[in-house]
């Protein structure tokens, strides 16, 4: 079931398109990344998926009474301004202190409710933005550039928690990152993006096309992987493994078009 799709999605800011003829979709229990290099439209496909950002072409879709967790890209938390981790556990909505341990506890941050937001490590502070994510027992998570500032076992570990909370929730994942390596590993689906698609896929086959390679070089193929992504739900061969286009050619949902010609994008 798909839970959220965009079918030509455009969107311009200022008048200049950030974006231009976006097919997305994410079914239930998938984690998807979208990467592409800074200025490429990732944040601005998030944002436009959850509502955030109006279409300027085409349209997106969401499941009826989708529950979406959203983790954004930055949150800044004043250092003066007194917020405990308990407190914020419950902005919006109050939770209970019984929801708000096991959702500490969940995240491997147990019992620091007492904790100034301000005063949290890296890896913490992230690790509590996921728990108040999944307070809203999310159909999808959505992170945009969660592990930023973390360090590398960091964002392996920060990873490895996701897997563990898709295979135990079913809740699908959306990530926007820059962590090639360990994304190429942790991924069912990767799309390139560079204000369109560039090419869409399984990791294997995104990292060995063109279009990526253009943009990201030779050497992230995943083979310094921090964390080996392990599937517990099969997919069928035919679903993802084609590569697509988006860029002034005719395509489809993956697996469903022709062979993409060998050519590269320069973006």
């Amino acid at each position: 079931m798909s839970l959220i799709s965009a079918a030509g999605l455009g969107v311009a800011h200022g008048g200049v398109a950030v974006l231009s003829n976006v097919d997305f979709t994410i079914a239930a229990g998938e984690i998807v990344t979208v990467v592409g290099p800074n200025g490429s439209g990732k944040s601005t496909l998030v944002r436009a998926l959850i509502g955030l950002e109006p279409a300027a072409t085409g349209q997106v879709r969401r499941a009826p009474g989708l529950r979406i967790g959203y983790v954004p890209q930055r949150l800044h938390i004043d250092a003066t301004l007194p917020m405990t981790v308990r407190r914020f556990l419950s902005l919006p909505r109050r939770v209970d202190d019984a929801a708000a341990r096991a959702a500490l506890a969940r995240c491997g941050v147990e019992g620091i409710e007492a904790r100034q937001m301000a005063r949290l490590s890296g890896g913490q502070f992230q690790r509590v933005l996921l728990a108040r994510a999944l307070l809203a027992n999310p159909a999808i998570l959505i992170l945009d550039e969660a592990t930023q500032g973390l360090d590398q076992p960091g964002v392996a570990a920060f990873y490895r928690l996701l897997e563990e909370v898709r295979q135990e929730t079913g809740a699908a994942v959306l990530m926007v990152s820059h962590d090639l390596h360990v994304v190429m590993s942790a991924s069912d689906r990767v799309i390139c993006l560079n204000g369109h698609v560039c090419c869409q896929g399984t990791p294997r086959v995104v990292s060995a096309a063109p279009e990526y390679r253009a943009l990201f070089g030779l050497g992230t193929g995943g083979a310094l992987a921090l964390y080996q992504h392990v599937h517990d739900h099969d997919h069928d061969d035919h679903t993802h493994d084609d590569h697509t286009h988006a860029g002034g050619h005719d395509h489809a949902p993956p697996g469903h078009g022709p062979a993409p010609k060998d050519h590269r994008h320069a973006g």
